[in-house]
């Protein structure tokens, strides 16, 4: 018999993480909990992370949907059957948990050389915006740590400022020693953007995202043609399910890159689905958390795993938290492993359902 329920978890961030769309101090994601009570019980645990201002999923109708969700995998049906469209993150929720239930409940959905902790995944170390004080002091604290890839929110303060600190970095490390990456959150307007990419262009960038706000394509477009910084497309990806229409922007738009953030997409099979849409054109991609819990890290972890791609992502999301989920993921170097000596502690999700 199959036992379906929901709980909500309000994440606290461990201090104000600016962006563009402004100051984040907490976060809420429900985890979706399917029992198989033919099997002693086991459990399969998803994460539906919601980030306001940017998921499509619509908030207040949340609870109600999970509600009808979990009655109707109750029945046997089908994620296909499910009618999720317009609720991309619990339907990777839902793709989550199934995948884990049916791999015996151990939070272990892909096997693979990550899995049995032999090899890591290199991501970039995350650098939030702020003060320019605090950004330096969060540089220096990452390449401390030892990443070799910094990707900076830009956007929010000053220019000039944001300036001063990605020369500042540059000065200290060439490009062969340190990557930077750039998040603009569509930050700026057409004109604005393509003034700062050219001042920007001195200091060797790997690539920026979202430099303008999404549904512009015509300037979009343009940017990616005339940019001399490679453009990555972030948000301009969320929200759109059809392929048609996916294929429409890739091929009128020519990224260098797009960003795949599976809780936003809709799941790792829609993200794959990009990807191999991306890769026809010749566009580039990496993986991208977007501030689940470690269950949902986790979960995007362990698929990026199987792409066997040597490019870091974006997946140091875990560590921002104060009330996180305990897991096995751990951080070391700027690269992030699963350590088969580690243990999880789903027992405030799964004990209280």
């Amino acid at each position: 018999m199959i036992e379906a329920g929901y709980q909500k978890h309000t994440l606290d961030f461990l201090f104000p993480a600016g962006t563009s769309r402004g100051v984040l101090h907490t976060k809420d994601s429900w985890f979706l909990i399917i029992r198989d009570w033919d099997d002693n019980g086991r459990s399969g645990i998803g994460e539906c992370s919601i980030i306001p201002g940017l998921s499509p999923d619509p908030v207040d109708e949340i609870p109600g949907k999970l509600e009808r969700v979990c009655s109707e995998l109750e029945q046997g049906e089908s994620i296909e059957e499910l009618e999720l469209e317009g609720f991309p993150a619990i339907r990777f929720a839902v793709e989550t948990a199934l995948a884990d239930l049916e791999k015996g409940g151990r939070r272990i959905l892909h096997d693979s050389d990550f899995t049995s902790g032999n090899r890591g995944i290199p991501i970039n170390g995350l650098i939030w915006m702020g003060q320019k004080e605090e950004m330096l002091q969060r540089v220096s604290d990452k390449i401390e740590d030892g990443y070799k890839v910094l990707k900076l929110k830009v956007g929010a303060i000053d220019p000039d400022q944001e300036m001063d600190i990605i020369r500042y970095i540059r000065s200290a490390f060439s490009i062969n020693d340190l990557e930077i990456r750039l998040d603009a959150n569509g930050a700026w307007e057409a004109e604005e953007a393509r003034e700062i990419l050219n001042m920007l262009s001195e200091f060797d960038i790997h690539s920026i995202e979202q430099p303008i706000k999404a549904g512009q394509w015509e300037h979009m477009a343009e940017l990616c043609e005339t940019s001399p910084i490679p453009i990555a497309l972030d948000e301009e990806l969320i929200g759109i399910e059809d392929s048609a229409t996916q294929q429409m922007l890739l091929k009128q738009t020519r990224p260098a890159y797009i960003i795949l953030k599976p809780s936003l997409l809709g799941g790792t099979s829609a993200s794959r689905s990009w990807i191999e849409m991306a890769e026809k054109l010749g566009i580039g991609w990496w993986v991208t958390s977007a501030l689940e819990s470690n269950v949902g890290l986790n979960a995007i972890a362990q698929w990026t795993a199987t792409l066997e791609t040597e490019m870091p992502q974006g997946l140091g999301t875990g560590q921002l938290f104060s009330n996180n989920i305990p897991s096995p993921l751990a951080i070391r170097n700027g690269v992030l492993y699963y350590d088969t000596e580690g243990n999880w502690d789903t027992g405030m999700i799964i004990n209280r359902n």
